[in-house]
């Protein structure tokens, strides 16, 4: 009797390889320690398969944080001609009438792969309070401490089986900024210390070379370690000891990691194209960690933007860096496929201020002003909103941090309106209000 082969299975069909990933292994790791943890699921991340649909799923978020608030003007919304305008002209770039500020024309020539907002209106005018607004996303509430963006992403997106932090701040000068008044737990709010950032710049962590090569006895000795302390954290539900073996933790696979923060350990050539400024060489290294699998990078820079005095002057020294640093990064996440599962975010707390004042500089503005947004799945070439003539209000829609937020997690896949699972504390979402995300650069 001829026996028929198999027909091969539908398109769609699950394959022998699917199976791998089977109840038996998943329980397997969840019994490896006795701990009904997630990091007790170390066993599914030794499986290839499982390992490379995380990986290939996992989603970045790269912020270049402009910290004292760019000028709109001499960047991404010039108004040539106008009282408003500054000595600069306007170019055209690369989509169809759309001109940006002569000071940023190697972001002219890729703008059709860009997104700019140019009709972002907020109510902070202060550094700190615009500062707390725009990386938290969401106005205060009186008694409680939202994470900031960092913590929520590291939350949200973490992952178990990657020695780097998932949520570092790159800031080579911390002290000329307000991020200086900030301690690891406002940045974390009730997301607590296992969402801390790792902070490196100034007076911050310095990472040194890494310890010699473990030996097998020290590594049994911290086997021991790590079993006890997640059977103390498991017996006695212990939060304090939740975030003292994440921190153990996260400090054990920085110092394996530490190759990475050396910015001696990357070749000449990558360094030249960044420019010698921190800002850009902490770009090219927010780029390395975002290829080894960081969840969120954030770039600062001081507060160099905050240009009351000499407006102009500065700026013109400011945007060029910022505008090939744009470009360096945004053609290096292209060229290693980065790009379309990392959200690139380039914006400050607000912008400034259509007038000059008499230092010949620009004040706080937070009524109309620009941010850029590219990758992670976003549609590219984009402009929305517009300002009226002068730039001091937009003409038409506008959107507020809550829109940013909004946007910033749906195309990162996380629901935007979620409630956080907390204890005996009021409902908070990670958007609220059900702020509608900015749906013209959504794909």
């Amino acid at each position: 009797m001829t026996i028929n082969p198999t027909p091969p299975p539908p398109p769609g069909s699950c394959t022998p390889d699917d199976h791998r990933l089977h109840r038996r292994l998943f329980l397997k790791g969840l019994a490896a320690t006795g701990v009904p943890a997630v990091t007790s699921f170390t066993g599914l991340f030794t499986n290839p398969v499982f390992a490379a649909a995380t990986k290939k799923a996992q989603k970045n978020v790269l912020l270049l944080w402009l910290c004292g608030g760019p000028s709109q003007f001499e960047t991404w919304d010039p108004k040539p001609g106008r009282p408003s305008s500054g000595p600069f002209p306007s170019i055209p770039t690369k989509v169809p009438g759309t001109r940006f500020s002569s000071l940023m024309p190697k972001c002219a020539g890729i703008a059709d792969r860009l997104n700019v907002v140019r009709c972002m209106r907020t109510k902070q005018t202060e550094h700190l309070q615009a500062i707390n607004l725009l990386t938290r996303g969401n106005p205060d509430r009186a008694g409680f401490t939202r994470p900031t963006l960092g913590a929520s992403i590291s939350a949200a997106l973490g992952t178990v089986d990657t020695k780097l932090p998932n949520f570092i701040l790159l800031d080579p000068n911390p002290r000329g900024n307000e991020f200086e008044s900030y301690k690891a737990s406002d940045l974390t709010g009730w997301l607590g210390p296992q969402h801390a950032p790792v902070r490196l710049g100034g007076s911050y962590t310095q990472l040194g070379k890494a310890v010699d090569a473990a030996t097998d006895e020290k590594e049994d000795r911290l086997a021991l370690r790590r079993f006890l302390a997640k059977k103390y954290e498991a017996e006695r539900g212990s939060n304090t000891a939740a975030a003292q073996n994440a921190a153990f933790e996260k400090m054990k696979g920085l110092t394996a990691s530490a190759d990475l923060f050396d910015l001696a350990k990357i070749p000449e050539a990558d360094r030249a194209r960044y420019g010698p400024g921190t800002f850009g060489l902490h770009t090219l290294m927010a780029r390395n960690l975002v290829e080894k699998g960081a969840p969120f990078v954030m770039v600062a820079n001081g507060m160099p933007w905050d240009n009351h005095i000499m407006q102009h002057e500065i700026h013109q020294m400011l945007v060029p860096e910022l505008d090939r640093v744009l470009h360096v990064l945004l053609a290096d996440l292209q060229d290693r496929g980065l790009l379309d599962h990392t959200l690139v975010v380039a914006m400050g707390e607000f912008g400034r201020s259509p007038w000059m004042n008499p230092a010949r500089g620009r004040d706080h503005y937070p009524n109309a002003w620009s941010l850029m947004m590219t990758g992670c799945g976003l549609k590219r070439g984009v402009v929305v909103g517009a300002t009226d003539i002068d730039g001091v209000d937009p003409a038409g829609k506008s959107f507020n941090e809550q829109n940013l937020f909004a946007t910033i997690f749906t195309a990162l896949g996380i629901d935007p309106y979620a409630e956080y699972d907390l204890t005996n504390m009021p409902t908070f979402h990670r958007v609220e209000d059900r702020a509608e995300p900015i749906r013209e650069v959504l794909a």
